[in-house]
């Protein structure tokens, strides 16, 4: 008798050395349902994908996979899409210097006569998923001359090709603007319609509830509870996912400012690679000791080259402007003279500039201020592990030591060795650009707890984010950019949704 689910996973226990990274999880997918997963950073959600595919084989975990009515025993991805279930990670595995063809059928070519490789008739047949995917892009196209968007659409486009039953998507929207996640979701619902069926992990609860048939939710390696789409709110994945209520989103902030602590005057800066683009237009900018301010702007708007420029990254030598620290014009040409005079600067992409993901917890958290930490000439390893551990514990960095590679934690906790290397270096004024991308509500809330204690210690805060609720719920004042200009300041007090959208959108006069 054919069950109208297509997958039960069933009592699902997987052990690390000295972890248990799941225990007795139970997983129910009906056939043709967009299943969403949620839990926070560490929960177990990824883990469990890679059991499903095959990516932790059958023998390092107890429990049962069911597919299509088939216990299956699988020891490789390529036997997981042998049977029809295909993984798109959240770190793209395309090859930027092949081609979108080359990209979709890699280890499963398209062969001619004498075993060769039919590039007519690969290109041919890429050209058809890519208009199943909705990609207007030549199959010769190179991977690195197309944005993160398509990139995306691709991986789609080489699953199709694998003839999938079950598509996994871990992420899929996180490094995408709003056009192309409302596309990619688009696309979800239009597979849906073709029988296929969609698993889908997302810190994003708006989108979820747009297109889930069902949820899951995740907690601690363990499964909380499923929820059909009648049932599904915001509010209740939320407290399954965290184990409380979380009434306020946001922690409570009683701002106390002060004097101003930084003022940035007529700031431009020009496009590294195009010398006669500006991407900061004659930016005026100030910020009170024991003030948050936000800085709201579309993609493109230049809220990062702002914040990197002014932070001595080297966006290029064209960078004109004054900067003012507590009424007194500094330089901060070079990140060693901006640190040196109180600035520090998180950036969006953690990964790559933030932390360095094969040094332990201790080296990245020393790394911006090892003067603090040099006798004779050395680092003191002992005050560094001493330092390391105290913001370990008050950060609450969920990890066994501060020897832990930091490459092996989760989003969320990456994020707090990356605001305890900046808090470390003492600054006066801390740059956040996106501090809670790609990190769950749990994990949020810790760091606008974070983000309040500084505030109150008199430190002045920049946080640029895509979020235009997290700017209402933890800014004193926001900042609008538009096509590299500041269109609008608006105090909390005032501002809402659809006035910050109205400055985001607002063609700046040249």
């Amino acid at each position: 008798m054919e069950t109208s689910n297509i997958l039960e996973m069933r009592g699902i226990t997987k052990t690390f050395p000295g972890v248990k990274a799941l225990s007795d999880v139970t997983l129910e997918v009906a056939r043709g349902e967009v299943h969403a997963i949620c839990g926070e950073n560490g929960a177990g959600k990824s883990t469990l994908m890679k059991v499903l595919s095959g990516v932790y084989p059958h023998g390092t975990y107890e429990g049962d996979i069911v597919f299509e009515g088939e216990t299956l025993s699988l020891s490789s991805i390529r036997d997981s899409e042998a049977k029809g279930i295909v993984i798109i990670h959240q770190e793209l595995a395309l090859s930027p210097y092949l081609s979108i063809a080359e990209n979709i059928f890699l280890n499963n070519e398209v062969k001619g006569r004498f075993g060769l490789i039919d590039w007519h008739q690969a290109n041919k047949r890429a050209q058809a998923l890519l208009a199943r995917v909705g990609l207007r892009e030549k199959p010769t196209t190179k991977i690195m001359d197309i944005g993160v968007g398509k990139q995306q659409l691709v991986e789609i486009a080489k699953a199709l090709s694998k003839e999938v039953k079950l598509l996994i998507l871990d992420e899929p929207t996180a490094a995408l603007n709003d056009e192309d996640s409302a596309h990619l979701l688009d696309l979800i619902l239009a597979l849906k319609e073709q029988g296929i069926t969609s698993i889908i992990i997302s810190h994003k609860l708006n989108e979820i509830k747009k297109i889930a048939d069902a949820v899951t939710v995740i907690r601690d390696g363990k499964t909380i509870e499923t929820m059909p789409k009648a049932e599904i709110t915001e509010d209740r994945i939320i407290k399954d996912m965290v184990g409380r209520d979380l009434e306020h989103r946001y922690p409570d902030h009683t701002p106390h400012i002060g004097e101003e602590i930084l003022r940035v005057e007529d700031w431009t800066a020009h496009h590294p690679q195009d010398p006669n683009r500006v991407v900061v237009d004659n930016v005026n900018l100030s910020v009170r000791r024991g003030e948050i301010v936000g800085i709201a702007g579309l993609m493109g708007a230049g809220r990062t080259e702002f914040a990197m420029s002014l932070f001595g990254r080297s966006y290029g030598s064209r960078i004109s402007g004054k900067v003012f620290k507590a009424g007194k014009e500094i330089r901060t040409r070079t990140v060693a003279e901006a640190i040196d005079n109180g600035l520090a600067y998180a950036t969006e992409d953690r990964k790559v500039y933030g932390l360095n993901l094969i040094e332990d917890i201790k080296r990245n958290v020393s790394m911006a201020s090892l003067k603090k930490l040099e006798r004779l000439g050395l680092v003191n390893d002992g005050q560094e592990y001493q330092v390391a551990n105290e913001y370990r514990k008050s950060m609450n960095i969920k990890a066994p030591s501060v020897l832990a590679k930091t490459g092996k934690l989760s989003g969320g906790n990456q994020q707090k060795v990356v605001l305890s290397k900046w808090i470390y270096s003492d600054p006066d004024v801390l740059i956040l650009d996106e501090p809670t991308r790609g990190i769950d509500v749990g994990a949020k809330y810790e760091i606008y707890t974070i983000i309040n204690r500084l505030a109150a210690e008199g430190k002045g805060i920049i946080v640029i984010s895509s979020e235009l609720p997290e700017l209402l719920g933890i800014c004193d004042r926001i900042y609008a950019l538009s096509e590299g200009r500041i269109t609008g300041e608006v105090p909390i007090e005032e501002a809402s949704p659809e006035m910050l959208l109205k400055y985001m959108t607002m063609e700046s006069p040249r």
